[in-house]
């Protein structure tokens, strides 16, 4: 049956990228070569060398790799163009010839991040409540930073409707803060204006409580009767 390598090798790429899986042999001429995916190992390009024929089977699994497959006669090297999250998996080359072997790789795939996106709480009057948030992700984290340094993180595996993170920091607070969303090979970063996020209630008439305005309003207007009265 030969000799089969045990090793899988693992592959990151980001959606939309190309990606070579790169098998770093060198092909005889009587090779009979085949690229499978997947759980059920379904064939997606064959290479017959005596033959000297390249067969592309891009059509198979709904056409997820339609005109998106190359293979190189000289390595076995398979490249994916714009590659999609739904070409995360194993991707095994079978080596027949002189020496039988194989050959495993395990493709992950990651979608672009969205940018966090900071609001503020206006309901908090006396301190300025920060909230960082994003919507539809999964295997990331979110984290807010003062400078370099970490100040909080929340992780999340299965995909997530919203995933946020809260921040207080002072009216006056002249550092710098940041809420990164990261992944294994990427991340996204939004910067906090705190000049622009954080006006006091002098400043912002919408920070202060509902509850609060509406005393105020109350008072005014019996202290109003109260004067009238007394003329």
């Amino acid at each position: 049956m030969g000799v089969f390598g045990g090793e899988v090798k693992s592959v990151s790429v980001m959606e939309g990228d190309s990606v070579t899986i790169h098998t770093n042999i060198k092909l005889q001429t009587d090779d009979l070569i085949l690229w499978k995916f997947g759980l059920n190992k379904t064939l997606i390009a064959r290479i017959n060398g005596v033959a000297k024929d390249i067969s592309v089977y891009d059509d198979v699994l709904d056409g997820i790799f339609r005109d998106r497959l190359q293979v190189s006669n000289q390595t076995g090297d398979l490249t994916i163009t714009n590659i999609t999250t739904n070409h995360t998996g194993e991707y095994k080359i079978i080596i027949n010839g002189k020496q039988n072997t194989s050959y495993r790789f395990n493709v992950t795939v990651y979608a672009h991040l969205p940018v966090p996106v900071i609001t503020r709480d206006s309901s908090q009057c006396s301190s300025c409540s920060l909230l960082c948030s994003v919507l539809n992700v999964r295997d990331v984290s979110l984290s807010w930073y003062k400078g370099n340094s970490l100040l909080s993180s929340i992780s999340v595996s299965d995909l997530n409707i919203r995933l946020c993170l809260s921040l207080e920091v002072e009216y006056q607070d002249t550092h710098t803060y940041s809420c990164v969303l990261n992944y294994t090979i990427t991340n996204q970063t939004q910067h906090l204006n705190i000049t622009h996020l954080c006006q006091t209630c002098s400043d912002c008439v919408c920070c202060c409580h509902v509850s609060e305005a509406v005393i105020r309003l109350v008072v005014s207007a019996l202290v109003g009767v109260a004067t009238v009265a007394g003329l």
